[in-house]
């Protein structure tokens, strides 16, 4: 009987429901954007870190995990390599250039990443040999720059950047591509360590040190449960260092945390919003159908029959608005230009749409407990 009142009433009044599920479709598309938006810029600030294949960072001591203020010394290598429990240790180095482009095209902008051939921070490659040697003028280049620039393996680029106070150009070569793996929203060439030192961005004076200076170390350990035992003797017996792991990495990155709180509280108001449109709506039903109600009543329906159509209304308008919302929102992304970074994953979109189908009914409470106050007598003016 509950089925039948609900799918009757929701068909002879179908243009009215219809234009509430493109309301809650229009609220689906703008929660559903904003998860896709978060998942897109952390995974634009966060990817070069995360998909570092060591287990444990370390920093300089005293930078609060600042990547751009961290600077670490060749020699600390070896004092790291020796510490029991470390398997490998490989150098990062982190900078920002520009590939220009003698046809006229944009210049883009990436981040200059060096690594040691072999060691952890050289990347997993999809194509191409890969770094080879330690100071050739080569790069493995992510495939975001690879599509961006049009490059592919075997050719060559330029890379702009600035030496004291004049601009310097490099050609380098593309020996392989991997990943997407952008930094600070930046594709990536990745190179043997030397040659980015050479290539980086650099004031007066730095390039007649005699050291190589990079911002952190990527530490790959013998086994990965010994993570605190093995960072205790670090900080012990190595000077100058701080050692953590990705995620606390991630979350030090200048503007990250700040950034997905912003866009997780806007989903969350997003979200009353929601609860509070649809119980204004089937409130305003409900009380345009008290008669109806209370006739209903009034020839033996319960109360129970009543409220069980009423919340079945409310599920399949809700979810009628909802899968029309998530339609709508991959044909908008479809759209938008790549620049724009915007990541759907599974649990992303599922954990979103759950928490929509729910606003339905939270919201729907206050109609449903109306309807089972309804007292027929009165309803139908008998009393």
């Amino acid at each position: 009987m509950s089925f039948y009142l609900a799918l009757k009433e929701i068909w002879r009044l179908r243009g009215r429901y219809l234009l509430f599920s493109m309301v809650i479709a229009l609220i689906t598309i703008l929660v559903l954007f904003i998860a896709a938006l978060a998942g897109g810029l952390a995974n634009a600030n966060k990817q070069l870190i995360e998909k570092l294949d060591g287990e444990m960072l370390i920093y300089q001591n005293n930078v609060d995990l600042q990547l751009t203020a961290s600077r670490l010394g060749q020699s600390k290598l070896s004092d790291i390599r020796r510490i029991d429990g470390v398997a490998d240790v490989g150098p990062v180095g982190l900078a920002t250039a520009t590939v220009v482009f003698a046809d006229g095209r944009s210049p883009i902008d990436i981040a200059l990443v060096g690594v040691e051939p072999g060691k952890p921070g050289d990347p997993p490659l999809m194509a191409g040999p890969g770094l080879r040697t330690k100071r050739n003028n080569d790069a493995v280049i992510d495939q975001d720059l690879a599509s961006r620039a049009g490059l592919t393996i075997g050719d060559r680029f330029i890379v702009k950047s600035v030496q004291g106070t004049e601009e310097e150009f490099y050609e380098v070569s593309v020996v392989g591509i991997t990943d997407s793996r952008q930094y600070f929203f930046l594709p990536s060439a990745i190179m043997p360590i030397r040659t980015w030192s050479k290539v980086r961005p650099q004031g007066d004076g730095e390039s007649s040190t005699s050291e190589i200076i990079f911002n952190l170390a990527a530490v790959k350990l013998q086994d990965p449960q010994q993570f605190d035992l093995v960072a205790q003797k670090l900080e012990y017996f190595v000077d100058g260092i701080e050692v953590t792991d990705k995620q606390a990495a991630i979350l030090a990155l200048p503007g990250y945390t700040a950034q997905q709180s912003t866009l997780n509280t806007q989903q969350i108001f997003t979200l009353l919003i929601g609860v509070l449109v649809v119980g204004g709506f089937f409130q305003i039903q409900t009380l345009q159908k008290v008669a109806q109600i209370g006739v209903l009543k009034a020839i033996g329906s319960s109360s129970a029959t009543v409220a069980f159509a009423t919340l079945l209304q409310i599920i399949l308008v809700t979810l009628i608005g909802v899968g029309i919302g998530s339609l709508g929102t991959m044909l908008l992304v479809l759209g938008m230009p790549s620049e724009i970074p915007i990541l759907f994953s599974g649990s992303t979109v599922i954990s979103a749409a759950v928490l929509l189908l729910f606003i339905g009914p939270i919201g729907g409470l206050v109609s449903i407990r109306l309807a089972l106050k309804i007292d027929p007598l009165t309803a139908i003016g008998l009393s």
